[in-house]
């Protein structure tokens, strides 16, 4: 199982938006990094789990838990000139774009910002702390994805 942490700008699609979800599952599209693309097309599996993590916002940070429960496809959005996310070079025979369907699980029992993350030396080597690295999709390892967990309670 591998496990990721994938971040959504709260006026966006929030934690809440996901859980009110048919059957609390959505596509997470309109990603357009290759880096990231590349994990959802190529990495992300059926059972992965991943941290919902809110960005762009007041207090940036960990909200929720999700599963991942459908492997890379590609990106519809890519293909519609009336979305956002439109890419007018993506051809849907040789897909640019990749999209996974994750679902809630549950949201943290609170809100582990990022400042608090950034605080505690056993995460140092975690991406999402590294300067320069804005991806939207990050791998956690098993270990911080313990760690993690454990601060829920702090």
């Amino acid at each position: 199982m591998n496990y990721w942490l994938m971040k959504s700008e709260l006026n966006s699609f929030s934690i809440d938006d996901l859980q009110r979800m048919p059957e609390q599952t959505d596509h997470w599209d309109g990603v357009r990094n290759y880096q990231a693309r590349n994990m959802l097309r190529d990495q992300m599996k059926v059972g992965d789990l991943a941290f919902f993590y809110h960005s762009s916002c007041e207090v940036p940070g960990i909200v929720g838990l999700m599963r991942v429960v459908q492997e890379g496809y590609p990106d519809s959005t890519a293909f519609d000139p009336h979305s956002a996310y439109y890419d007018p070079k993506s051809d849907a025979n040789k897909p640019r774009w990749y999209m996974v369907d994750v679902q809630y699980i549950r949201h943290t029992k609170r809100l582990i910002p990022l400042a608090e993350l950034k605080k505690h030396p056993a995460l140092a080597r975690m991406p999402l702390l590294q300067k320069g690295n804005r991806l939207s999709i990050l791998p956690v390892s098993s270990e911080q994805w313990q760690y993690l967990l454990g601060l829920e309670n702090a």
